[in-house]
């Protein structure tokens, strides 16, 4: 069954930072099938449009964050500081997360500041503000594994209700043990997409999402396929390889347990 109320806006940018994928220039080389995917460490760039003293308080959801952000609105020849955001992650910064329940079952249980306001849901919202200078409103969400599908419904609900630009800011990062036994992220991952209302000449394709209850779709490499199951935020990475063909296509994403993202791709 396939539900019939859509929502359509152009996709104006991308960015992609995960283990093996080093920005999208490279990744849509990989997706596309004209590299082969080789796995390792995601490389955090430093967050340099931060202040110096933010910059040393900022953690790996910020540099996560920023450095997605920034390709695809760069791509998208827009001003950040223009753009609404939507920002959607499955939990939150991993490694502050660990280093704060450390500190609760250690002797010494006082939490710096630093860490306190590192672990808020608005986090990397609010690092965003400051490097960017964005005024713009602002939505964070989290969903659990579904959080990639939830984000993209938000942001092209902004675009299509607003008649706007947005820019969607979906990762995850990784959690140290014994946290990774009980949700196993292992590195960090994340995709920003400049959704627009009306094409332009930085248009890369024209997206039309509903509802559906079909499967979702599975990549043909299995590594590539590791990685979508793997992190939640990894989920877009069958829209990222329908873009990257550029081919008129029809994909199924992950959303909830019994309800996915039907995604109409046409290039542009």
């Amino acid at each position: 069954m396939t539900l019939t109320a859509t929502l359509t806006a152009y996709v104006e940018g991308i960015g992609l930072l995960g283990p093996g994928l080093t920005d999208w220039t490279s990744g849509q080389a990989v997706l596309g099938g004209q590299q082969p995917y080789q796995p390792h460490k995601t490389i955090l760039p430093p967050p340099a449009l931060l202040p110096a003293a933010e910059r040393r308080r900022s953690g790996v959801i910020v540099k996560l964050t920023l450095a997605t952000g920034l390709e695809a609105i760069a791509a998208a020849g827009l001003d950040a500081a223009s753009l609404p955001s939507v920002f959607s992650s499955s939990g939150g910064d991993g490694e502050n997360c660990h280093a704060i329940c450390e500190m609760l079952a250690s002797d010494d249980r006082q939490i710096s500041p630093t860490r306190f306001h590192n672990s808020v849901h608005n986090t990397a919202a609010g690092y965003w503000s400051i490097a960017t200078g964005a005024m713009t409103t602002s939505s964070v969400l989290s969903a659990f594994d579904a959080s990639f599908g939830a984000g993209l419904l938000e942001a092209l609900t902004q675009v299509v209700v607003d008649n706007t630009c947005s820019v969607l800011l979906a990762c995850d990062t990784a959690y140290p043990e014994p946290l990774y036994s009980a949700r196993p992220i292992p590195d960090a991952f994340g995709i920003a997409l400049v959704l627009a209302p009306q094409r332009s000449a930085q248009s890369l394709a024209k997206i039309t999402v509903s509802l559906t209850d079909a499967s979702a779709d599975r990549l043909d490499d299995a590594a590539l396929e590791s990685l979508r199951i793997a992190i939640p935020a990894a989920r877009g990475l069958p829209l990222l390889r329908a873009i990257a063909l550029r081919q008129e296509q029809h994909v199924v994403l992950d959303y909830l347990d019994s309800t996915h993202l039907a995604v109409a791709i046409m290039p542009c």
